[in-house]
């Protein structure tokens, strides 16, 4: 290769992006499927591209490393009840991240959800900052700006220090210490002066809102960027083979699909209201379809089938495409995976308004209601199922084009070349 050539290759290389994203889980769960959908969009464009993870099973891809064996995180969240700090320890596998980011000098670190007991985020947001990363923080829940709870839901400390915590055990799983207000001041400490290398993405307008609120911060770079669907997946199809297996005939579906289902009167997933409302139509043609774990206390009406634990996206795609209805009865959402997933099938859906999915909904085919009010609830519900004129492809088609995972992945890639093209 002649000089001149060599000089160009050279500055070709040097435009290539390095990206190292970091991850509690990958491929598996809502937020492992959107780091994995960058991943192989970064691969595909030419870029480098690696993942840090820390919990889940140990996959075997280049460029793909857990740093954290599932023995360890558990210990970890054992010391985290213990001394009520749930984002510090982790001590060893921090160790071996940083590590990686100094022998890999990515370019730019792409911060997804990283609690889960695998990394001291205090230690990991200041060594960014120390060392000038330039770094991409996406808020998929609150816990990154309350520097304790996932879901502030209507508390307000979290814009003035927290401290004595009015929920301490459902907020932070501590079993003797409300160390509430020393973990804010640690995760403040970590963010204080870490303004022109980090950017903040929020997966809703709502959560943006809410992030800006906080001391923690507000002032840094925000902007929202909606999460991705995979419209290979999620898309309108037939069921009929579906209904045919469950004898559903010419009665309505409606379907509901969380992690964990529970009929407990204070769940934040609001499993409660969706079986007070399978009551309330137990004499009408109407099935409920629940997929997700379960955990009752009392017996279920007769019109409700609960499914269990799905883990094919397939499977689950086709029973949110077999239901004339999807119910959300959640507390708070950052932005709902059930509701773009459900439009993306075809699928209408109805819901308490809980911060993120009524504004990352489209309007014309969803309903969301006062948190609670199970008679409006209950309106909103059978007014979209006596509905005949709705076009279960149209809504689809245009809820893939609002919530693909291309679009997704192209507006973050877009954000990394212009945070690297400003510095």
């Amino acid at each position: 290769m002649q000089t001149w050539q060599l000089a160009i290759f050279k500055t070709q290389q040097r435009c290539l992006m390095k990206i190292i994203q970091i991850n509690c889980v990958f491929r598996k769960g809502s937020t492992g499927r959107l780091t994995a959908a960058i991943h192989d969009q970064l691969l595909q464009n030419g870029e480098e591209s690696q993942v840090i993870y820390g919990r889940g099973e140990r996959l075997r891809e280049k460029g793909v490393l857990k740093v954290c064996s599932e023995i360890y995180a558990k210990q970890n969240a054992l010391r985290a009840r213990i001394t009520g700090l749930m984002y510090g320890g982790c001590e060893l596998s921090t160790h071996k991240i940083i590590h990686i980011l100094k022998k890999e000098e990515p370019d730019l670190v792409h911060l997804q959800c990283i609690n889960g007991n695998f990394v001291n985020i205090y230690k990991l947001i200041a060594w960014l900052r120390d060392n000038c990363i330039a770094t991409v923080l996406t808020l998929h829940a609150e816990f990154m700006y309350t520097a304790n709870c996932g879901h502030a839901f209507v508390c307000e400390a979290f814009q003035k220090g927290c401290g004595r915590c009015p929920n301490l055990k459902q907020a932070t799983k501590s079993w003797f210490f409300d160390r509430t207000h020393t973990s804010y001041q640690k995760m403040s400490a970590a963010f204080d002066n870490f303004d022109e290398q980090l950017t903040v993405v929020s997966v809703s307008p709502w959560l943006r809102e809410r992030a800006e609120l906080s001391p923690i911060l507000s002032g840094k770079k925000h902007c929202v960027i909606l999460n991705g669907v995979d419209d290979k997946v999620f898309h309108y199809q037939e069921a009929s083979e579906l209904r045919k297996k469950h004898n559903v005939k010419d009665r309505k579906v409606v379907f509901h699909a969380t992690a964990m289902f529970r009929d407990f009167a204070n769940d934040p997933k609001g499993g409660a209201y969706v079986l007070a409302l399978a009551e309330r139509m137990k004499d009408a043609p109407v099935l409920f379809f629940i997929a997700g774990k379960y955990e009752i206390q009392s017996d279920i009406p007769d019109n409700v089938v609960l499914l269990g634990e799905i883990q094919d996206p397939e499977q689950l795609a086709a029973y949110y495409a077999m239901a004339d209805l999807t119910v959300i009865a959640s507390q708070r959402e950052t932005f709902s995976m059930v509701c773009a997933e459900s439009l993306c099938c075809g699928t209408p859906v109805v819901g308490f308004c809980a911060g993120g999915p009524e504004q990352i909904a489209i309007p014309e085919f969803s309903t969301f209601v006062p948190y609670g009010d199970l008679d409006a609830l209950n309106r909103a519900a059978e007014q979209w199922l006596h509905k005949e004129d709705y076009d279960s492809e149209m809504i689809s088609k245009k809820a893939c084009d609002t919530y693909s995972q291309r679009r997704m992945t192209e507006k973050y890639i877009a954000e990394y070349k212009k945070i690297l093209c400003a510095k």
